[in-house]
């Protein structure tokens, strides 16, 4: 299979933008007129789920309905009303010695994506590789293992029925774990593997990939409160933050609150979590001021996935700044502040992909950013940062013109 994308891949990055297009438009178009079958597959993967009391946030991430599925489709035919990155040249300039440089990106080849119970994502990687001009080798989890395999094949069916080639979409069906180690010691066909998912999932990909990784991995996101936040606006940012949705890589998990305005906004962030059945624990100060359970301290260096928010008091915004640079996964943070000094400080300082400033958390995503979709949230920092989209997975060339140049 990676050997049959490695030769697909060759034959895909010489097509023009038009060609490419047409292919997203028979995906978008295929997924619309297999949505029967594609729900039908998906009961039977959220039927399975629940039967083995999976947690509710894997089971939301699981699920597809009619939404999600329109969601898909304008998600691919987004990507293809993007720009092509692809043969876009850059101007470096002419050298003393006669020669003149250019940059030209281009596509990175093969990309694997071992990702977990998120049936879109099937959907998304194949959008951004057929755009992006690479193929793609996907290793979905056995939760999505129906609805990932109804969504393949019928794209498949339609690539093979149309005229194009199928093998630049290759899936592994076979449910053997062993299969995903073997799979990213492809490093001979395959350039680049990205994994979807939690800290486990990423540290078993970079312990074992033999090729680079683009790590896309779980989110510890923070907001912190600093004392001359609007109080009313900012608990609306976090009650969107943390509540809109628990099982995805952008909810805010933990919250900071300047000490100064604890006994205020604390009690604000109760009375409007509790009807929502968001368990908040806290540190002894904030269990003092409202009464919620104090928790571990390893509480502040998890991901919940849950409705389940953790508070910290921090004296100021140097102490929230330490703490958050100490606890994240370097995915999203926020601030919430009117303090011009607060927020250069937050930004220069706080390590991670995306940083907000009196914005939600929620809003680090492929679709927020115009990227029409994305391949997940890359929180290296190497080659590309924050929502891996169609740039992302290209790379560059240097083209170098001359007169029959010859070095001296």
């Amino acid at each position: 299979m990676c050997e049959a994308a490695r030769k697909a891949a060759l034959e895909l990055q010489s097509i023009n933008t038009a060609h490419k297009n047409d292919i997203l438009a028979l995906i978008a178009k295929t997924i619309e007129d297999n949505a029967s079958t594609i729900l039908a597959a998906n009961e039977k993967d959220v039927m399975l789920a629940t039967q083995k009391s999976k947690p509710a946030a894997l089971i939301d991430r699981l699920t597809i309905n009619e939404k999600r599925i329109e969601s898909m489709v304008k998600g691919v035919l987004e990507v293809r009303n993007l720009p092509d990155p692809v043969g876009v040249v850059t101007e470096v300039g002419t050298m003393p010695s006669g020669i003149r440089i250019r940059k030209m990106r281009v596509p990175l080849g093969v990309i694997g994506i071992i990702y977990e119970a998120r049936p879109n994502v099937t959907v998304d990687a194949i959008a951004l590789c057929v755009k992006s001009g690479n193929a793609v080798v996907l290793r979905g989890s056995s939760d999505a293992l129906n609805s990932n395999l109804a969504i393949y094949h019928s794209i498949k069916e339609a690539l093979w029925s149309n005229g194009y080639d199928a093998d630049i979409v290759q899936m592994i069906e076979s449910t053997d774990r062993s299969l995903c180690e073997e799979l990213l010691q492809q490093d001979k066909y395959i350039d680049v593997i990205i994994p979807r998912g939690g800290e486990e999932l990423k540290k078993f990909v970079m312990t074992h990939a033999k090729m680079p990784v683009l790590a896309s991995a779980g989110g510890n996101c923070h907001t912190y409160v600093e004392r001359t936040a609007d109080l009313g606006k900012a608990l609306n940012v976090l009650v969107n933050a943390k509540a809109q949705r628990f099982g995805v890589c952008n909810a805010t998990e933990q919250l900071l609150v300047d000490r100064a305005i604890a006994p205020v906004f604390l009690p604000m962030v109760k009375a409007a979590l509790d009807p929502l059945n968001v368990k908040i624990e806290g540190d002894p100060e904030t269990s003092r001021i409202i009464d919620v359970p104090v928790c571990d301290e390893s509480e502040y260096m998890l991901e919940h996935h849950a409705p389940y928010l953790t508070v910290k008091i921090v004296e100021n915004f140097d102490e929230a700044i330490e703490r958050i640079n100490a606890n994240n996964t370097k995915h999203s943070d926020c601030i919430l502040t009117e303090n011009e000094v607060a927020v250069k400080e937050f930004f220069n300082r706080v390590d991670s992909a995306c940083l907000y400033h009196n914005v939600s958390t929620r809003f680090t995503d492929g679709f927020e950013f115009g990227l029409g979709a994305e391949m997940g949230i890359s929180t290296g920092k190497l080659h590309v940062r924050g929502p891996i989209g169609l740039e992302g997975l290209t790379t560059e060339k240097d083209i170098v013109d001359g007169d029959y140049v010859i070095r001296k």
